[in-house]
């Protein structure tokens, strides 16, 4: 007998992009993919040396609290991009990605029965995550005329953790540190905590983007980080979650019952991506010079870029993705994302230069 709550799960959106994608190429269409936020960009060469300079004759199991090592390396990189200094020892947890962390973390705080709030447009793992862990799950509407940031106000009086998001999928809006401030205040005044998912603080334009660990009291905050956008790693798995001592406790007493520790030879890997801005520095020259490729042809359109200050993606309001999907160009539309992404699509700028340059003469 299958769980309920899976069974009554739709299908995951970017399955269904991908059965696009593949009856398109099936009929002989040249498709450029706009459509999943999985970078095409090449993982540093540094970085890959450093996986194969940690392979080892034998691997054994690799332990829930992660390398001394990559602790320390996550917790300067905290100090060094935020100014905040985060205890390695008791406040920092590797994971597998973010994403399984993120689904998990219902199960690990005390949720069942009560209410987890996120914003949508959203990632689909914050409702999956709730929902599997027994929790209610309210959304709060994210509308352009709010700047893609949520109403807190209306957060429930039973609420027991608030996701937030920002530099935020699918808008690309970036939330200001009084925002944070305000949510981190609200949460030691009503007993939730708050889960702030960061992959993309790191693919920025003009300004780089705050984070949640900024607040003035982060004992109710916990951060989400993860080598993926950052570094290009998506296929390593690499993050770590930054919190108080008591939850970072319970991480580490959870995740070894489901087995999610990175490889140690990843966790090496990730130690000298951690440890480097270079790299960084290029990937978002990659992006930038895609974005100004695509933003013109798309407001010769007609269309409108609104928001997407920083992430890898474009948020466009007017444009028609099954007009586009004809076309070649697959794109995500916004209602994949909850009710309030209707009437728009979002770009992922994974595409080659090439690629985008081809796209933009399409359009």
């Amino acid at each position: 007998m299958i769980n309920p709550t899976l069974a009554g799960m739709a299908t995951y959106p970017f399955v269904r992009l991908e059965e696009a994608r593949r009856r398109l190429l099936a009929d002989g269409v040249e498709v450029i993919d706009f459509g999943k936020g999985d970078p095409n960009e090449p993982t540093d060469p540094m970085i890959r040396q450093a996986l194969v300079d940690a392979l080892p004759e034998r691997s054994p199991y690799p332990l829930a609290q992660g390398l001394p090592e990559l602790r320390e390396a996550a917790a300067g990189w905290c100090a060094r991009r935020f100014g905040v200094e985060v205890d390695p020892g008791a406040e920092i947890v590797p994971t597998y990605g973010s994403k399984e962390a993120i689904f998990s973390l219902a199960q690990v705080l005390d949720t069942a029965g009560r209410t987890i709030v996120f914003g949508e447009p959203a990632y689909p793992v914050y409702e999956r995550g709730a929902l599997f862990a027994g929790a209610e799950v309210r959304t709060l509407p994210l509308v352009r005329e709010n700047g893609f940031l949520p109403d807190l106000d209306a957060i429930p009086d039973d609420t027991a953790l608030v996701w937030v998001n920002y530099p935020h999928n699918p808008t690309g809006a970036v939330a200001p540190l009084a925002f944070y401030e305000r949510l981190a205040e609200l949460a030691a005044e009503r007993d939730f905590y708050v889960a702030s998912d960061e992959a993309y603080t790191e693919l920025w334009f003009d300004e780089a983007p705050p984070s949640a660990l900024q607040v003035g009291d982060r004992s109710r905050v916990i951060v989400f980080q993860t080598l993926s956008k950052r570094s290009s790693m998506t296929g390593y798995r690499s993050g770590f979650v930054a919190a108080s001592p008591e939850v970072v406790g319970a991480l580490k007493a959870y995740r070894p019952t489901v087995g999610t520790a990175p490889q140690e030879f990843v966790q090496r890997a990730s130690v000298a991506a951690w440890n480097d801005e270079r790299h960084v520095d290029e990937t978002r020259a990659r992006y930038r010079a895609k974005r100004d490729v695509l933003i013109p042809a798309i407001r010769a359109k007609g269309w409108e870029i609104v928001a997407s200050e920083a992430t890898m993606y474009l948020w466009v309001a007017g444009a028609d993705a099954d007009e586009l999907l004809e076309r070649g160009i697959l794109v995500s539309p916004g209602a994949f994302f909850g009710p309030s992404g209707a009437g728009y699509v979002r770009f992922a700028l994974v595409p080659t230069l090439e690629e985008c340059e081809r796209a933009a003469d399409l359009l």
